[in-house]
């Protein structure tokens, strides 16, 4: 791949965004998508985020402070109603922005858009887990003026930022003001509110809702001569909210501080007599707390112990524990590739991105957005347990631990669900943020059942790989029985010559091919389902014999359900069309038309935005990998040739329009062998939100596509997979890349792996670990290292599967395949 294809793919301005492999950096301000840059330089902790406007506020594309769960609901009007549609929305709530800090020189506001700005640097830095800006702005009058500005959201306290704010004059004298806010602006009180692109009323069902009247209702406001407090309850969904803030000027200049506390705007505003060389420094620090229905004063009282905290210790602890934190994220979290410095920082950005979505989620899923936007309205998805959570189960165990157990909280309204829709067990929403269902379109959502599968493997994964049966055998268990005992009921027999198991009238993964039967994605991943519960409830009985009695007796499950979930799971429908030597997505998906997708026109992509969704449904033709993405989960279950035979029939019929396609098609592209395409597609969900490959970066980041670039590396290119348990390596190292060096976390042993084009190298960095290496046991002993040999990096494939190859096959019924694209 030459050089000028990468820059051409990637999009992303150097001269703007130059290489730093430990940070972002903005090296010059520019008012071209600021939405895009609001998402970039994000800072969050997986409770508390907020997107990256500048202190000043203006010129913004779309504010946000975001707290995880944090949400308003209101009626679903559905144009047609029918029984068990869901009936409640949800959407995140922007909360108070605390981050507003306005500077004025001589009564001369500092306005990004239209100063004189000597000398600028913004950076989000990885290893500090800070956004720094720095600028050099001349005034009006000719005054120089150096400007630093820090913002940082803890890992380590997870209700607090910290801001600090130093502005100095270089030359002359000045009178200066900084206003410090607190501003609603959910409920638009901003009196410098500019229009953008971000509001404009443009169709797009990925964006959150808006909300026609007031969210917040002030409850309580008041301040003092350093503190700021405003309190809010949701009007429909009653939540609870308390902001505050502390400010300590510093500074030999002389000063002078008043407050102003109303419903929606409090600020401290400082006015010092500025001499020359004589800094000024503000440090505001903030905390937010939330209820699902405690008083707003108990939830002052808990930022007032929070803020006090700080007061005692310093911020200069706050920022040794963030140091301190990352450094350990890092050590067990970094990959490290050689021979493309850019791919190098956007894999970091990428990995950070997971950090700031997921860490301190404690009691809470990770919404699709993480805390960066509001786009999906900050709801859960699948995309948790199965782009996210592989990366937190091999890096961060505690991390995806918390996020298993918030869907064992949601248990109960799974159960009531799955009532709902006339199924036994359990069935989880599709998309939601308080365990109900809050998708409006059946059809490509609540169909989507396979989600109930995808949860009980994210939870096996995290159980084979961390080794805590404490979790499965306390609480995962519920989980597994009561999705296999959906699965059960939702399934049949078809008595015939093979008596198969078959699963009717679901929706898989691909949301361009809706409620058919047999989707051969749900299938597997029902089958591993099943599968799982039984064997869950055969080891309990061995190991823990009393945990077993109490499951049975909570969850009344009988060993004559537990032998149907085996002989369900064994007789599972497999689609497989022999003339072809493939495996139909669903019983019905080679009777469709074929998609041209390469023929169709830019302009009319993404199709879900210029075609209605029944043209859609009648062609072969998916948003994003479905079969494939089965091919990786459940490898294990299929060849060599039927993987490859699969990669080539849909890898021309999928149209990318999903971020959560690119990166599972460069797995298997580099299993099968396609290594320059598997770089492609790595490359497309590297830069997705870097480089705004699908112009949508302004709704936040695609946070399963970051996980999706770790699997990618790991798994596509590093050969990682980890079926039943046993952990095994196969690389595929890209070409262009010298090595490429990662870690993984089995069972409390971290070890690090190195690929180079003729060798594996592991070590074992915190104890022992057995693992395979292309169907070799090999054993790495803690503190040593082993290095086997590698014969070359797999099959080698030139170019990609096209729709030529398909073109001229015929069906089944002997009608002869062929590639169109729907015209007016």
């Amino acid at each position: 791949m030459s050089p000028a294809t990468k820059a051409e793919r990637r999009k992303v301005d150097r001269s703007r965004f130059p290489v730093d492999p430990w940070r972002l950096v903005e090296a010059r301000w520019s008012g071209e998508e600021l939405g895009v840059t609001e998402t970039l330089f994000s800072v969050g902790n997986g409770y508390l985020g907020t997107r990256g406007n500048v202190e000043e506020g203006r010129e913004s594309h779309t504010h946000g402070t975001f707290i995880n769960g944090f949400h308003e609901t209101w009626q679903i009007r559905h144009a047609e109603e029918a029984y068990g549609l869901a009936q409640q929305g949800q959407t995140i709530v922007s909360v108070p922005d605390a981050k507003v800090i306005r500077l004025y020189v001589d009564d001369e506001p500092l306005l990004i858009p239209v100063a004189d700005l000597v000398e600028y640097e913004r950076a989000l830095d990885f290893r500090r887990g800070e956004l720094n800006r720095g600028l050099l702005w001349r005034t009006p009058s000719g005054k120089q003026v150096r400007v630093s500005s820090t913002r940082m959201i803890s890992f380590t306290e997870r209700h607090l930022m910290v801001m600090t704010f130093e502005v100095e004059m270089v030359d002359e004298p000045a009178a200066i003001a900084i206003s410090s806010q607190i501003l609603n602006r959910q409920d638009g009180e901003d009196e410098y509110h500019v229009a953008s692109a971000a509001m404009g009323a443009s169709f797009d069902p990925r964006r959150a809702e808006r909300f026609s009247d007031r969210v917040l209702q002030p409850v309580s406001q008041w301040h003092d001569d350093e503190r700021l407090v405003l309190t809010y309850r949701c009007t429909n969904s009653g939540m609870t909210l308390a902001v505050a803030a502390d400010h300590v000027l510093e500074t030999a200049n002389h000063a002078e501080t008043r407050g102003y506390v109303g419903e929606d705007l409090a600020k401290h505003v400082f006015r010092v007599d500025a001499q020359p060389g004589v800094p000024v420094r503000l440090t505001k620090t903030v905390a937010y707390h939330t209820s699902r229905g405690v008083p707003p004063r108990e939830l002052v009282d808990r930022c007032r112990r929070t803020l006090d905290r700080v007061a005692r210790d310093g911020i200069e602890r706050v920022r040794e524990e963030q140091q301190a934190w990352l450094h350990d994220f890092w050590e067990r979290s970094d990959v490290e590739v050689t021979g493309d410095e850019g791919a190098q920082q956007a894999i970091r950005w990428n990995l950070f991105q997971l950090a700031q979505a997921s860490a301190r989620a404690e009691g809470s899923g990770i919404p699709a957005k993480g805390l960066t936007g509001s786009g999906y309205g900050g709801h859960y998805f699948w995309d948790m347990e199965v782009y996210v959570l592989p990366f937190l189960t091999y890096t961060s165990p505690k991390f995806a631990r918390n996020a298993l157990r918030f869907r064992y909280e949601m248990l109960d309204a799974a159960r009531q669900r799955a009532a709902e829709v006339t199924q036994l067990g359990a069935l989880f929403p599709w998309r939601t943020i308080n365990g109900r269902e809050a998708s409006a379109y059946y059809a490509a959502g609540t169909a989507q059942y396979h989600i109930n599968a995808d949860v009980a493997f994210a939870l096996m994964q995290y159980v084979r790989a961390s080794g805590d049966t404490d979790f499965l055998v306390r609480e995962g268990v519920d989980v597994l029985v009561e999705t296999a005992r959906m699965w059960s009921d939702l399934g049949f027999w078809r008595e015939n010559a093979d008596n198969q198991f078959h699963i009717h009238g679901v929706t898989g993964p691909d949301e361009y091919t809706t409620v058919v039967n047999d989707n051969l994605f749900t299938n597997v991943m029902a089958r591993f389902n099943m599968a799982s519960a039984a064997e869950a409830l055969r080891y309990m009985a061995e190991e823990a014999p009393e945990m077993r009695a109490e499951a049975t007796r909570r969850l009344n499950v009988s060993e004559e359900e537990i032998r149907e979930w085996e002989r369900a799971s064994t007789a599972m429908a497999i689609p497989y069309a022999e003339h072809l030597g493939i495996h139909p997505q669903d019983q019905h998906f080679l009777e469709r038309e074929v998609w041209d997708v390469p023929a169709t026109p830019p302009d009319k992509r993404p199709l879900l935005l210029h075609y209605h969704p029944l043209v859609i449904y009648r062609y072969q033709v998916l948003k994003q990998a479905d079969v494939v993405l089965a091919l990786y989960l459940q490898g294990q279950h299929f060849s060599d040739e039927e993987k490859r035979a699969n990669f080539d029939y849909y890898d021309p019929l999928t149209t990318g329009d999903s971020t959560l396609s690119g990166v599972v098609q460069s797995i298997i592209a580099a299993e099968v062998g396609y290594h320059e395409l598997a770089l492609e597609y790595f490359e497309a969900g590297l830069y997705v939100d870097l480089a705004n490959l699908h112009a949508n970066a302004t709704d936040g980041v695609h946070v399963a596509s970051a996980g999706g670039t770790w699997a990618a590396l790991v798994s596509g290119f590093g050969g990682m997979r980890d079926h039943d348990g046993v952990l095994s390596f196969d690389p595929r190292l890209p070409d262009s890349w010298d090595d490429l060096t990662y870690r993984v976390t089995v069972r409390g042993s971290r070890v690090r792996v190195v690929v180079t084009p003729d060798a594996i190298t592991l070590t074992g960095e915190t104890g022992s670990a057995d693992v395979v290496v292309r169907g070799t046991p090999v054993h790495v002993p803690h503190d040593e290292t082993v290095t086997v040999a590698l014969d070359g990096q797999g099959p080698r494939l030139e170019g990609r599967p096209t729709l030529r190859a398909m073109a001229g096959s015929r069906r089944e019924d002997g009608t002869l395949i062929h590639a169109t694209v729907p015209h007016a």
